[in-house]
């Protein structure tokens, strides 16, 4: 029986390779064509469009528009793929100090907004750094982004008790938030809980971060409510914490 399971395990982690491999390659294939659509609408743009009308130079920005949109999206499944594949190295990480320069990075690229930022110190943890930056960039970023529509609007980092011998690491925002009844879907890659034309995003980011919680040994689940904001929690496994 040990055998048996020994080699379905193998024939298993093959089977998740390969498959890793043949979505790598193909995000990478994509990326030469999607280059000429974008190149050749912009020079279209910028040389053609006194030739078109109204409606001609509409299509043509949402052909451009749709391009940029599927080049993000190459770049997230890229993303998902190198977190599953890469290898893995556990070190001492101030992710509280790496909340607090992910924001700040947030605060510059919009520099009008006023957000509230609570970051509890010395949350450290230990994690592959690589890995746990771009697990926090994907949960601060979807705070951000969330928050836009709320004022004033309300960022926190930090850890909390979760049960009598576990911890975990959150995220807390009060932006739009989301009916519970949703919330399996939250971490399943291309599911998104709100209108591109509301949010933008891929819907890839979460789960990017439940792959590097699980990486870790750990976990991550969410709680909100509709215009009442979202908590996001993760755990590292029990080599995760210092």
């Amino acid at each position: 029986l040990e055998a048996r399971v020994a080699a379905r395990t193998a024939e298993l982690t093959a089977a998740n390779r390969e498959l890793e491999s043949f979505a790598y390659s193909i995000s990478h294939d994509l990326r030469a064509p999607l280059r000429g659509i974008d190149g050749f609408s912009h020079l279209l743009a910028e040389e053609y469009a006194e030739r078109l009308d109204d409606t001609g130079r509409g299509y043509l920005e949402r052909v451009r528009r749709a391009a940029q949109r599927m080049g993000t999206l190459i770049d997230d499944i890229l993303e998902l793929s190198r977190v599953t594949r890469q290898e893995m190295r556990r070190v001492k990480v101030d992710l509280s100090q790496l909340a607090a320069e992910l924001l700040e990075e947030r605060a510059r690229s919009e520099p009008g907004r006023q957000v509230a930022l609570s970051i509890a110190p010395e949350c450290i943890a230990y994690g592959d750094p690589q890995l746990l930056r771009v697990l926090m960039q994907n949960l601060i970023e979807n705070a951000w982004k969330y928050t836009r529509r709320t004022d004033p609007a309300r960022i926190a980092f930090g850890t909390e008790k979760v049960s009598p011998g576990e911890t975990a690491f959150f995220v807390r925002d009060n932006g739009v938030g989301f009916d519970m009844q949703y919330a399996g879907r939250l971490f399943t890659p291309f599911q998104r809980l709100h209108k591109p034309e509301e949010f933008e995003g891929t819907g890839i980011g979460l789960a990017t971060v439940a792959r590097i919680a699980h990486r870790h040994g750990g976990r991550i689940w969410a709680e909100a409510s509709p215009n009442q904001g979202a908590t996001f929690r993760f755990t590292l496994g029990q080599t995760g914490k210092m």
